[in-house]
C-alpha cells in the first residue's frame, strides 16, 4: 500500500488529510474505465431497449437479462478468482455500483443480486458453502436475496420473530416465519434468511433454496417505481434446514445484517451518483432541445441556476464516493497485513467505515431525489409524461430514502457511531471539544492574510468541524446520558457532518485535480467548490443555532452565536456568475462530463 495518511471512520470530524492522501476519480485506470464501459454497453444494448417490457413488469425478462449480465462477468466484480470472479479493488466495485446505478429498476435487482445476496455467503460462507453457491452466484447461474425484514421488524431488525428449531437429530433446523419487502423474490434461487434459533436473543443466518418444501413466495408487491425489481413476501412454514446451512456462527445473524447493510449503504451511495449522472445529462438534452418564446430553454438564467446546481451537488457526492472507497481499499490492506484472511479483512474494512457509510447513503439520495425532481421540472409538463426516463427516474429515486436503512435512522447512526469512536478512544472528539468551548468567547474565523485559495477552504471547513464539536459538548454536558434520545439535535449535528465531510472532499479533490490534470485554476471546478461552500456555510450555521437553542438559554446563546458567526463566516461569492459558468459547460458538451 502506499504510503498514505488513513483516518478511521469519524476522525475526520477531529483531523485534516492533504490532497494527495485522497483518491479521486480523475485516477481511473484503463481497467477500472473498461468494466465501466462494459456496464454501459450493456444498459444501452440490453437493458434500455426492453426497459418498458420490463417495467410492466415482466420478471422473467428481468431474471433473464440479469442472467446475461452474469455472463459477461458483471455479477463477479467483487468476487476472488478462486470462486468464478475477478476480485476487483473496492474502488472498481462502487465505479461499477455507479455505472450500474443509471439502470432503474434493473440496477435494484442486480445490486441486491451482487451485494445482499451473494456477499454474506461470500465473506461469512465457509469452504463449502462459497463453493456450492458463491462460484454459481457470481456467474449468475443462480440469483439471490436477502431476507431480513419483518411485519413489525423494519428498521428494528433484531425484533424478528421468524424462527429456526434443531431436531432431534442434529441434522437440519426447522424455519418458521415471514419475511416481506424481499427483492428478487419472485425469482431468486438461494436466500440468506435470518432468524433466532430456539429462544436465542440475537439471529443467526441461514442459506435457503427456494425449492426447498414449505418456502411460501406471495405475489410481487404493487410499488410506486422500481417496477420491474421484484417485490415480495416469503413464508417458511415448517422449511429444513440442513445444518450446513447455517451461515457463519449460531448468534452472528446480527452482526452479519449489519456489516451487510454499510457495505449496501455505501453502494447506495454510488449508485444514485450514476442515476443523477444521467438525468443530469436528460436534463441538458432537453434543455438544447425545448424552444420558448423563440429561443432554447437552455439561454435561461432560471434554467441554468438549475442545471448548475444539479451539476454542483452530484460532483460534490462523487469526489465523497471515491475518497471513502479508496480508505476502505487502504483499511482492508491493513487489515490483510495484521493478518486477517481475505474475507475477513474486507468484511471488516467495509464495516469499519459506519460514520461516512450513513453520510452517503443520506446525503447520495437526497442529491438525486433534488436532481431529478430539477430534471422533471426543466421537462416541464413532458416531464410529468410516461414518455421521458425523468418520470421513470422521478418514481425510482424515492425508494432510495428508505432503502438500507431510512434516512432518518442514518442521519441518527451519524452522530451516535461517531460518538461512540470517540468513547472508544478512536480520535479525540471530547478533549479537543473542551478546548474549544473553553475559549468559547474569543474564537474567530481565523483569516490570515495572503492566504491562498485551497489554505482558505481549508480554514473554512476546519471551523466548520470545529462548529460542530462544539455543538456536540454542549449538547453533551446538557442532556447526559439522555442526548441519545435527543433526536432533533441529533438531526441538526447529522446535517452540519454531513455538509463538512461532502466539503472537504470536493475541497481535496479539486485541489488533487489541479497538481495532477494541471487545469485551469479560475475554471469552473472552483466555480463549484466557491457555490458549494458559500451554501454549506448557511446549510450549516441554521442547524447549529437550532441545536444550540435546544439547550440554551437566551443569556448563553449570545455566547454561542458569537461563535456560529465567526465559524461561519466565509468569502462572498458572485453565484449568479459562478453557476452560469458551470452551466454552459454543461449546455455545451450536452450530457454529464465533469
Amino acid at each position: 500500500m502506499e504510503n498514505k495518511k488513513v483516518l478511521k471512520s469519524g476522525e475526520f470530524l477531529v483531523d485534516e488529510i492533504q490532497s494527495n492522501d485522497i483518491f479521486i476519480p480523475e485516477q481511473f485506470d484503463e481497467e477500472q474505465k473498461m468494466i465501466a464501459q462494459t456496464i454501459q454497453d450493456f444498459l444501452e444494448t440490453e437493458l434500455y431497449p426492453n426497459i418498458e417490457q420490463i417495467d410492466s413488469p415482466d420478471i422473467n425478462l428481468m431474471k433473464s437479462t440479469l442472467k446475461k449480465a452474469g455472463e459477461l462477468g458483471l455479477m463477479g466484480i467483487s468476487i476472488p478468482e478462486e470462486y468464478g470472479g475477478f476480485g476487483q479493488s473496492f474502488v472498481t466495485q462502487m465505479l461499477a455500483a455507479e455505472t450500474i446505478g443509471a439502470g432503474h429498476s434493473f440496477s435494484v435487482a442486480f445490486m441486491a443480486h451482487t451485494g445482499i445476496g451473494t456477499l454474506p455467503i461470500m465473506y461469512y460462507g465457509n469452504e463449502d458453502q462459497r463453493q456450492r453457491y458463491v462460484t454459481r452466484l457470481a456467474t449468475g447461474d443462480l440469483i439471490g436475496a436477502y431476507c431480513l425484514t419483518e411485519p413489525g421488524a423494519g428498521s428494528d431488525a433484531n425484533s424478528g420473530k421468524t424462527t429456526a428449531i434443531l431436531s432431534d437429530d442434529g441434522t437440519h433446523y426447522t424455519l418458521n416465519g415471514q419475511k416481506m419487502w424481499i427483492t428478487n423474490a419472485g425469482f431468486a434461487d438461494t436466500q440468506v434468511v435470518f432468524a433466532k434459533i430456539d429462544k436465542d436473543r440475537v439471529l443467526s443466518a441461514f442459506i435457503v433454496e427456494k425449492n426447498y418444501p414449505g418456502v411460501v413466495i406471495s405475489p410481487d408487491e404493487h410499488k410506486m417505481g422500481i417496477k420491474g425489481s421484484s417485490t415480495a413476501q416469503i413464508f417458511y412454514n415448517d422449511v429444513k434446514v440442513p445444518v450446513e446451512n447455517l451461515l457463519g456462527k449460531r448468534g452472528e445473524g446480527f452482526r452479519i445484517a449489519l456489516s451487510i447493510l454499510h457495505m449496501g449503504r455505501i453502494k447506495l451511495g454510488a449508485n444514485v451518483l450514476g442515476a443523477s449522472k444521467k438525468a443530469i445529462s436528460d436534463s441538458v438534452k432537453y434543455s438544447n432541445e425545448r424552444r420558448q418564446f423563440n429561443v432554447l430553454i437552455s439561454t435561461f438564467g432560471a434554467i441554468k441556476h438549475k442545471l448548475a446546481e444539479q451539476v454542483i451537488r452530484t460532483f460534490a457526492l462523487e469526489s465523497a464516493i471515491y475518497r471513502l472507497s479508496k480508505d476502505i481499499d487502504d483499511q482492508i490492506e491493513l487489515n490483510k497485513a495484521s493478518g486477517m484472511d481475505k474475507g475477513k479483512a474486507s468484511v471488516e474494512g467495509i464495516s469499519h467505515y459506519a460514520v461516512e457509510a450513513a453520510i452517503l447513503k443520506v446525503y447520495g439520495s437526497e442529491v438525486l431525489d433534488f436532481v431529478i425532481d430539477e430534471a422533471v421540472q426543466i421537462h416541464g409538463g413532458m416531464g410529468y409524461s410516461a414518455e421521458m426516463a425523468v418520470e421513470r427516474g422521478y418514481r425510482d429515486s424515492r425508494i432510495n430514502r428508505i432503502f438500507e436503512g431510512t434516512n432518518e435512522i442514518n442521519r441518527l447512526l451519524v452522530v451516535d457511531t461517531a460518538m461512540k469512536r470517540a468513547m472508544k478512544g478512536d480520535f479525540d472528539l471530547f478533549g479537543k471539544a473542551d478546548s474549544l468551548v473553553t475559549h468559547l468567547g474569543s474564537l474567530t474565523d481565523g483569516k490570515k492574510p495572503d492566504e491562498s485559495y485551497f489554505e482558505e477552504k481549508q480554514r473554512v471547513t476546519k471551523n466548520f468541524k470545529n462548529l460542530i464539536l462544539i455543538v456536540i459538548q454542549g449538547a453533551s454536558r446538557h442532556f447526559g446520558k439522555n442526548f441519545i434520545l435527543e433526536q432533533e439535535v441529533l438531526n441538526n449535528l447529522a446535517d452540519m457532518i454531513m455538509e463538512v465531510y461532502i466539503a472537504e472532499s470536493m475541497t481535496l479533490r479539486i485541489q488533487k485535480m489541479e497538481t495532477i490534470k494541471g487545469i485551469d485554476p479560475a475554471g469552473i471546478y472552483r466555480s463549484m467548490l466557491d457555490v458549494f461552500v458559500y451554501d454549506a456555510a448557511d446549510k450549516i450555521k441554521k442547524p447549529a443555532a437550532d441545536a444550540i437553542n435546544s439547550f440554551s438559554g437566551p443569556e448563553l446563546y449570545v455566547s454561542y452565536k458569537h461563535t456560529i458567526e465567526a465559524l461561519t463566516n466565509v468569502p462572498g461569492v458572485n453565484i449568479k456568475e459562478a453557476r452560469r459558468k458551470i452551466a454552459d459547460q454543461l449546455i455545451e458538451d450536452n450530457r454529464y462530463k465533469f
